[in-house]
């Protein structure tokens, strides 16, 4: 939040102020001594990305930066149309994944008329096929609502259908017809997902350049990357790299404003919403530093199609997932896309696991934008974010450290020597596997899955256990409950395991809820008994049956009623005793008194939760 400050004095005459206030809060935390405080106590309050980029806690008038073109001019960041109409905003995509034509037909005419306005057709094995596809357009005022292909190795033959449907059609200004064709060569050869080739893709985009209409024949998928597990600024850097392996071969035989015209980039908007504010208003600014370089920067403002984040989508706690993709939907806008396409928030599921249908789903998808647009007015402003001294920042260190990868890309060779000797592969599953590890310790929450899961929510189907959609961030916390549902199943019980509550509830309390949420999330039932002494601890073990017990109390009662705890429980038959804490707490105990384990807040919990399943046989 910004310090007011007084003109004439020092720039942020409260700073003194704030530091002071956030010793007395840090002191509290027993993170610092308040005695002896650092010099600057809000670098302790400092996060760091994947990228390695500092987020402050407090960003002032010394984090000032010159301010930007106004929209439609070099270098883009603030956005590419200076006359888009602020009534409207973005344009609503929505995906059409249908194989009988006449029901995509309807899909598509049902969506324009309740809210969509942008329109992303898959065409080939997922999708109508090749020939049906013309009657899957009709009706459609494709100078109204932007047509996207998703058509993957049939996309020549798809293009020539929508060449034929576009003879046919009157409008009286060509230009205003706006087609994606969508290949996408080089990022699905990432994935290994079969696509044209990127010869025939050139042969496409020349072909779409003598058109009247106004046709980009390929689509930069950055998404491809984000959902393997890249950071903000890896996947910035390898989608402007492909954009630049485009443009060479494309140069071949189109100029080159033509051939900055043949493309289109789509990248992830995530539930963070002002690393994706940044993400898109940097983005921007790298493919213009490239038609700069290439000597059109009137070229450098390539559409941005921005899709919400598969990764961070849920299993579990499904309907979480509509607030993660309001919150990706509105950092995609604010960013400036041009196009937002939100994942409906069942996606991480087979159709109708949660006996909702799919016509619901994209409904709430569709909504969450127009609620945005329509309600909120988010659309009404071209880049609220600027001048903002957080978000201006953030976007030129995300601009600088994707400048850095881009760079890293082009001396190993270019994109697709990077992407054949595994450096795109393995610079990405270094953050993937960082990410993971921060999920497993839970420094890093998914809310519903590794934090405030619910265990009475439906089991999930065998099929669900199977769906994959990438690296979803909770994937292995997941597993562990797929492992529980299983269990359930089998026992018609899910795994249990006992609370021991030592002292009174203002002693106990914080420690007897930390274990409950961390045994949950692994799909492990908490007993409750309520504060114990220790004389009827073992009563309440039997009264549980319950192989695994877990000691909640504070440190000092550890010392004084851990070790006969421990015992009474392992005479009651209970098989694992572990204590909230560390080590340390029970330093003193002979080994018959001690626990097995202990839980602590930055534990391995997908490993300790796995082993604690195998105990139990689950």
């Amino acid at each position: 939040m910004p310090i007011a400050s007084d003109p004439g004095t020092d720039p942020v005459p409260d700073l003194a102020a704030w530091r002071k206030g956030i010793v007395g809060v840090l002191a509290k935390a027993h993170r610092i001594d308040a005695a002896d405080p650092p010099a600057q106590p809000e670098r302790l309050l400092e996060q760091t990305t994947y990228d390695g980029l500092t987020i402050a806690a407090l960003y002032t008038r010394r984090d000032e930066l010159p301010e930007q073109p106004l929209p439609g001019t070099f270098p883009f960041v603030r956005g590419r149309d200076a006359t888009r109409d602020v009534h409207r905003g973005w344009l609503v995509g929505a995906s059409i994944a249908e194989h009988e034509a006449a029901v995509a037909n309807q899909q598509i005419l049902d969506g324009l008329e309740n809210g969509a306005s942008a329109i992303r057709l898959t065409v080939g094995a997922d999708g109508v096929s090749v020939v049906d596809l013309p009657a899957a357009l009709t009706g459609l005022l494709f100078e109204l609502a932007p047509l996207t292909l998703e058509a993957g190795t049939v996309v020549v033959d798809a293009a020539s259908q929508v060449f034929d449907v576009l003879d046919g059609y009157s409008v009286p200004t060509r230009a205003d017809i706006r087609i994606g064709l969508g290949a996408a060569p080089l990022t699905s050869r990432f994935t290994g997902l079969a696509d044209v080739g990127l010869a025939e893709t050139v042969t496409l985009a020349e072909r779409s350049a003598r058109r009247s209409e106004t046709v980009r024949s390929i689509t930069v998928d950055g998404t491809v990357f984000h959902n393997a597990g890249a950071a903000d600024a890896q996947e910035l850097g390898a989608t402007v790299a492909a954009g630049l392996a485009y443009l060479r071969s494309l140069t071949e035989n189109l100029t080159i404003t033509d051939a900055f015209e043949q493309l289109e980039f789509r990248f992830a908007a995530t539930d963070d919403q002002f690393a994706t504010v940044a993400k898109f208003r940097a983005a921007r600014q790298l493919w213009a530093r490239v038609a700069q370089v290439c000597g059109v920067p009137e070229s450098g403002g390539a559409p941005q199609h921005a899709v919400t984040s598969a990764a961070m989508m849920s299993q579990r706690d499904p309907w979480v997932n509509m607030l993660r993709t309001t919150l990706a939907a509105f950092g995609a806008g604010v960013g400036g896309a041009d196009t937002v396409t939100v994942l409906p928030f069942d996606t991480a599921l087979p159709a109708g696991e949660l006996g909702v249908s799919t016509s619901f789903s994209e409904r709430i998808a569709r909504n969450v934008q127009l609620l945005l647009l329509e309600e909120s007015h988010v659309g009404h402003v071209r880049d609220p974010g600027a001048g903002s001294w957080h978000v201006e920042q953030l976007t030129a260190a995300l601009a600088a450290k994707a400048w850095e990868f881009l760079q890293e890309i082009e001396a190993a060779g270019g994109y697709l020597a990077a992407l054949e000797s595994g450096l795109l592969a393995e610079r990405i599953a270094a953050t993937h596997t960082a990410r993971q590890a921060d999920i497993a310790h839970r420094k890093t929450a998914v809310t519903g899955v590794t934090e405030f899961p619910n265990l009475a929510e439906q089991p999930l189907s065998a099929a669900a256990w199977q769906a994959s959609r990438g690296s979803r961030y909770g994937a292995a916390f997941e597993q562990l409950r797929n492992r529980s549902d299983a269990y359930l199943g089998e026992h018609g019980a899910r795994p249990r395991a006992l609370l021991v509550p030592l002292g009174p509830v203002a002693e106990h309390n914080t420690r007897v809820t930390f274990a409950a949420n961390l045994l949950a999330s692994g799909g492990i039932e908490s007993v409750d008994p309520g504060p114990l002494e220790v004389s009827a601890i073992a009563e309440a073990a039997t009264d549980a049956g319950a192989p695994i017990a877990v000691l909640c109390g504070a440190q000092a009662r550890y010392q004084d009623e851990a070790g006969a705890a421990v015992q009474q429980l392992r005479a009651a038959g209970v098989s694992t005793v572990l204590l909230v804490g560390a080590a340390n707490d029970v330093a003193d105990l002979d080994e018959p008194q001690r626990p097995d384990g202990f839980l602590a807040a930055r534990i391995d919990a997908v490993a300790m939760l796995s082993d604690l399943l195998e105990k139990v046989g689950a």
